[in-house]
């Protein structure tokens, strides 16, 4: 079942959008459409002009010579993804998003992450992609016919809740591509939260916290004194600071900060962050 309105929770076309499957006696227009719905997925998003399209695997997929799975690999291993998401990102990043286009989901912790860079220093790029295409869990959820899609956003067993939050830091929006457009660009969005284990809230990309991101070089500031010992800590995240700095050399600060406020100064923090210019994205108790 998947969680909430997806509507607001910018999942609604992958809710509404049935698993596309390959079988015998399909058309070619049918197929065409099975290769553009892998295209989507393993690249994100990303518009594909016709001179970066693979003929050969597309060629051998409609003569029945493949099978969707090994399709999948041919992109995933082809120079168009290694370009975009690997050889230009992070690693962390490019883990990330291996697991967002061929998985469909979040990583599910800093092992699952360890253990995939581990991969890619002991046996490089290609055995990576590999490493997802001939899990037991692709297997299990897409077969060999079943284009990839993105369902970490759905309750399951095994699922944390950390790794529900985290599917949503990577994907915002049906509409929106792995890089482009994405507030994040080529920098991890999962590093810290994985390694701190830390759920993030889930708001929707309509809205103004959807543009909160964590900041990746200021410290998580606790605010009061004794804030760990009266009562109940809660966490602001807030995007959107404007200087009003005379002479400031940039009109905008870091746009993003996280607060750790006890409960009784919460209404005086909240003054102090609107009357400062910031949006508030989001906030949630921790103890």
């Amino acid at each position: 079942m998947a969680f909430g309105p997806a509507s607001r929770l910018g999942v609604a076309l992958f809710e509404d959008t049935d698993p596309i499957d390959l079988w015998p006696g399909r058309s070619n227009e049918e197929i065409e459409t099975i290769i553009g719905a892998v295209y989507k997925q393993v690249l994100g998003n990303a518009y594909v002009l016709e001179s970066e399209r693979l003929a050969v695997p597309e060629s051998q997929l409609k003569r029945g010579e493949i099978s969707v799975r090994e399709f999948v690999r041919q992109v995933a291993k082809s120079d168009l993804y290694r370009s975009r998401f690997f050889d230009s990102v992070p690693r962390y990043r490019s883990i990330e998003l291996n697991f967002r286009h061929l998985l469909g989901r979040a990583p599910l912790d800093l092992e699952e992450t360890r253990s995939h860079s581990t991969i890619l220093d002991t046996k490089g790029f290609e055995a990576e992609i590999d490493s997802y295409l001939d899990s037991d869990e692709y297997q299990e959820t897409f077969g060999e016919n079943t284009v990839p899609y993105i369902r970490g956003y759905k309750t399951e067993a095994i699922q944390s809740l950390v790794q529900f939050s985290h599917l949503f830091q990577l994907v915002r929006g049906s509409a929106s591509s792995s890089l482009k457009g994405d507030l994040a660009g080529k920098q991890p969005k999962l590093n810290s939260l994985v390694i701190q284990n830390t759920p993030t809230p889930v708001v929707s990309p309509l809205s103004k916290g959807a543009t909160f991101r964590n900041p990746t070089s200021t410290p998580r500031t606790r605010q009061g004194v004794g804030a760990s010992d009266d009562g109940k800590i809660y966490r602001i995240e807030v995007t959107g600071y404007k200087a009003n700095v005379v002479n400031s050399i940039s009109k905008f600060r870091r746009s993003n900060q996280v607060y750790f406020v006890p409960y009784n100064q919460l209404s005086q923090e909240y003054q102090r962050i609107h009357k400062q210019g910031g949006v508030i994205a989001s906030i949630t108790p921790v103890n």
